[in-house]
């Protein structure tokens, strides 16, 4: 068993320690909101925090959430209240949008590390989330926007 917080609540799983964090909080807990890209670690699609930090859960295994706390873009805001979310509507950002929960997850990290971050800032922040549709200069401004929130 592993037991670890997820979007605020207890859990505890039982599956083998390697599994991928993703493919448990998918199967497992039923939170479909992470996305499956590459399962390399190279698309972002799967980006969620752990304590805070913005992580692959593509290739990050079970065993290293023991006591640990994830959020997903479920547990963001309950009520997609949250400013980045907030932004990503007013300025239209997704356009086929299976990307976009990991692109939010990353740009809120982001923001949280750093408030008021340049445009540099922000593309070595999203460097590693790939977007097909190339919406890169919406994710841009809503990051923007919502670092004036």
């Amino acid at each position: 068993m592993t037991a670890f917080t997820i979007n605020g609540r207890a859990v505890e799983v039982s599956a083998a320690p390697d599994t991928p964090l993703l493919w448990v909080i998918r199967d497992e807990l039923k939170l479909t909101g992470t996305k499956f890209g590459c399962g390399a670690a190279q698309c972002g699609a799967c980006t969620l925090h752990i304590d805070g930090e913005p992580v692959r859960s593509c290739v990050f295994p079970l065993s290293a959430v023991e006591g640990r706390s994830v959020t997903t873009i479920e547990g963001l805001s309950e009520d997609g209240s949250h400013p980045v979310q907030r932004a990503w509507v007013a300025l239209d950002v997704p356009q086929c949008g299976y990307c976009q929960s990991g692109q939010i997850m990353s740009a809120s990290a982001l923001l949280a590390r750093n408030p008021s971050p340049t445009d540099a800032q922000i593309d070595q922040a999203m460097s590693g989330n790939l977007c097909r549709c190339g919406t890169y200069l919406r994710i841009r401004a809503a990051i923007h926007r919502a670092s004036e929130a």
